[in-house]
């Protein structure tokens, strides 16, 4: 297959495009680079399938030459991402989709739409199954991620209905591993680069909020999976392992060794209480369940932290130290 990947430069982008090569397709790969860089997909730079488009998906999408499916992945995905860009959030999951259905409708090729598990908000169902319409604060800071992919499955479902776009949308729980930025914001990469440093690690609230981890690759698989399918979705692509930020943290303490004490920061404006998958759809349309255990993600996301970041001198601002310890190592 000729795939095009919007947003393939990102974190599970470039994981979908080095997969997607090793199984003999060829690859476009879509990116604007506004919280990636090419550096994320240099290694690929060389392969004679695969080649680099720079170009923002909501100001148009044109590929020459056949196209079998779009994977569209290009927004913004960390709260301090989509938060430093609110509109170019909202206008890649309206425009940037548009643009993308539109290039799939031409094609006749496949569409998948990863959407969020954000489309659930502040649950009050769990776990979450995707019958579950969700409880977002549509004007809230979060708002702009939550909403624009409520509308990106929106416009992916009259596409698949109106003009018989083979469009499919999965819903993807906070997958983690190799290549997440330092300076994500999200949990996974900021606890690991505060531990191997040396910092605080900054919890925020009380750490008694859940997520589900789920190792990138197993997300990718599942992406496959339902391109392969003739299911429209939605569909969740997640780890049913769940685990207080709390827990997080001291876990990711005693992985690194680290002598990093756990530190109380504000929580954010409609941060989830709680958040896990719903599984059964995926396992009874796909035959895909998350095989790789939550701890050795871990173990290969600090391996690769290690190699990428100098833990000798400042990455970004300083965290400054909170006043409330969670809980101390006793190593200062």
């Amino acid at each position: 297959m000729r795939v095009v990947v919007t947003g393939g430069a990102g974190f599970i982008g470039s994981h979908l495009c080095e997969r997607l090569l090793a199984e003999g397709h060829s690859v476009v790969c879509v990116d604007n680079f506004a919280t990636s860089g090419p550096q994320t997909v240099a290694h690929l730079n060389d392969h004679p399938r695969f080649r680099l488009d720079c170009r923002d998906v909501s100001e148009g999408l044109s590929v020459s030459g056949q196209v079998d499916t779009v994977f569209h992945l290009a927004s913004p995905a960390s709260p301090a991402d989509y938060l430093r860009l609110p509109l170019e959030t909202l206008r890649v999951g309206s425009a940037g989709t548009w643009n993308a259905l539109d290039l799939a409708a031409a094609q006749g090729a496949r569409f998948v739409l990863t959407s969020t598990s954000e489309t659930y908000g502040d649950p009050t169902v769990h776990p979450q199954p995707e019958s579950y319409w969700g409880n977002v604060n549509p004007v809230g800071p979060r708002s702009v991620y939550d909403e624009a992919k409520r509308f990106g499955e929106a416009l992916t479902m009259a596409y698949r209905r109106e003009r018989g776009v083979d469009a499919k949308v999965v819903r993807l729980f906070n997958t983690f591993g190799p290549r997440m930025r330092p300076e994500d914001g999200r949990a996974i990469p900021t606890f690991i680069r505060q531990a191997l440093r040396g910092e605080p690690l900054t919890v925020t609230g009380d750490g008694s909020q859940t997520r589900s981890l789920c190792y990138v690759d197993d997300i990718v698989d599942g992406l496959m999976r339902m391109a392969d399918s003739s299911h429209s979705g939605p569909v969740n692509l997640g780890n049913p392992h769940e685990v207080t930020m709390l827990e997080l943290a001291q876990w990711i303490v005693k992985l690194t060794d680290s002598p990093s004490d756990i530190v109380s920061i504000p929580r954010p404006a409609d941060d989830p209480t709680r958040r896990r998958p719903a599984v059964d759809l995926a396992r009874e349309l796909l035959d895909w369940n998350p095989l790789t255990p939550v701890e050795h993600g871990l173990r290969e996301t600090i391996r690769d932290f290690r190699r990428r970041i100098d833990i000798d001198s400042p990455f970004g601002e300083p965290a400054r130290r909170p006043l409330t310890v969670l809980n101390g190592t006793g190593r200062r």
